[in-house]
């Protein structure tokens, strides 16, 4: 350290030369000191960095340090798969993970309020039921546990064959589940009274409940959609063939009143089905330019639908593709109103309750929140350091809870200029 009151060394300026004097007390610098030295040398040749357009390793580094998150949940061991918040309070997040846990968690801490254990798999649902008393906990072998949040206890197990989805109903402690034999299994719980809606020998590969409680859309495989009445058990409308897809279903949304269900596909269109006709609108129309050759059924060649969403006061949808593009439609028109260019896929889009803003998680770990009335985007969050796997939004849109495959879960303060 040096001593303020002797200088170091004293510069005295002559007839044009400069005389050091050097304090000798200074010990010779050792390997250590020159390792340090070094460090901070920079090799870089700033002449073509900036030409050649590769980010140098500084700014990488500053980019992956970057994190807009307000609080980590880091219990997970193994990759975060799913997240939702109990729709009651919108204080609580359960996660679920490849370590074969879910944990119920609280938003404003990370505090643990329950850790959901004994599956045997990794659990790829988890949700809150509509009342936020129970949690339902299902892993990927068929495994599926409910919980009471305020006991603690586990208090209704199942098992059925590979899961596929977990729903809970709008409005009544019932559970559905899809699998892998294309079974839709419905539960009352904890009583456990069960029924069945018959496969048509394909996985179930998606489903919802309509906001009536009445009804159920399921997509499948086989690229067919079924309407199915819950309370009689048959299926009201059976979308397949012309008006089906031509692969496998990914993802399925409705609309507030449940009058019009989107659907997605590998096959890489999505389709709009009024669920009181099951007539199915423009087919096809949603296809992304480059995307599917007309009549080729490769799935090679398609852009595969990810996420569909519509938004809840303009009449307009979301469709996220692998390749990076969210494009929003017009409901009535169908005409393409803007195509919003990620550099990674999606993998998970959502409406904010009350605004035109849609909300989008990828491949590349960042979430964005994009104003479908312009296009833009409105902001960007980052702080994951692998893919963003699922993400929920609370109703105000103040928080975002995300689940990724760096073992973590995060909370995003979402700020926005016009709140």
């Amino acid at each position: 350290s040096m001593d303020n009151t002797e200088e170091n060394a004293i510069e005295i300026h002559g007839d044009e030369e400069i005389i050091e004097v050097i304090d000798l007390n200074e010990t010779e610098p050792g390997p250590d000191d020159l390792a340090d030295d070094l460090e901070d040398v920079d090799f870089e040749d700033p002449g073509n960095a900036d030409d050649e357009g590769w980010e140098t390793e500084d700014e990488m580094e500053a980019e992956a340090e970057q994190d807009d998150s307000e609080l980590t949940f880091s219990k997970h061991t193994g990759s975060v798969f799913c997240v939702s918040l109990d729709p009651a309070t919108n204080s609580l997040a359960v996660t679920g993970g490849e370590d074969d846990k879910a944990y119920v968690w609280r938003v404003s801490d990370g505090e643990v309020v329950l850790e959901c254990t004994g599956h045997k798999d990794s659990v790829t649902c988890a949700m809150f039921s509509h009342d936020s008393s129970l949690v339902a906990t299902g892993d990927m072998s068929g495994m599926i546990k409910v919980w009471r949040v305020e006991t603690k206890e586990e208090i209704w197990s199942f098992e059925v064959g590979d899961l596929e989805w977990l729903e809970w109903h709008p409005c009544a402690p019932v559970l559905l589940a899809g699998t892998d034999d294309g079974n839709v299994w419905m539960w009352k719980i904890p009583a456990g009274d069960c029924k069945t809606f018959q496969s048509p020998g394909c996985q179930a590969t998606s489903g919802k409940v309509l906001p009536d409680g009445k009804r159920a859309v399921v997509g499948y495989e086989d690229g067919t959609v079924r309407v199915w009445d819950l309370k009689q058990g048959n299926a009201i409308h059976v979308v397949k063939g012309q008006d089906g897809h031509q692969g496998a279903l990914t993802c399925l949304a409705c609309n507030k009143d449940g009058s019009l269900v989107l659907s997605g596909s590998v096959d890489g269109c999505a389709k709009l089905i009024n669920t009181t006709t099951g007539k199915v609108g423009v087919v096809g129309a949603f296809s992304v330019e480059g995307g599917k050759a007309k009549g080729s059924r490769d799935d090679e060649d398609s852009n595969s639908v990810e996420s569909v969403g519509f938004c809840n006061i303009l009449p307009l949808i979301a469709v996220a593709y692998l390749d990076g593009t969210l494009a929003i439609y017009d409901v009535s028109s169908q005409v393409l109103r803007h195509r919003c260019q990620h550099e990674a896929g999606i993998v998970h889009l959502q409406w904010e309750e009350s605004s035109s803003v849609v909300s989008t998680c990828s491949l590349d770990g960042a979430l964005r929140l994009w104003d479908a009335r312009s296009g833009n985007m409105v902001s960007e969050y980052r702080g994951h350091t692998a893919e963003i796997l699922d993400f929920t939004i609370n109703r105000e849109a103040s928080l975002a809870v995300t689940a990724s495959g760096d073992n973590q879960g995060k909370v995003f303060c979402l700020q926005r200029p016009d709140r």
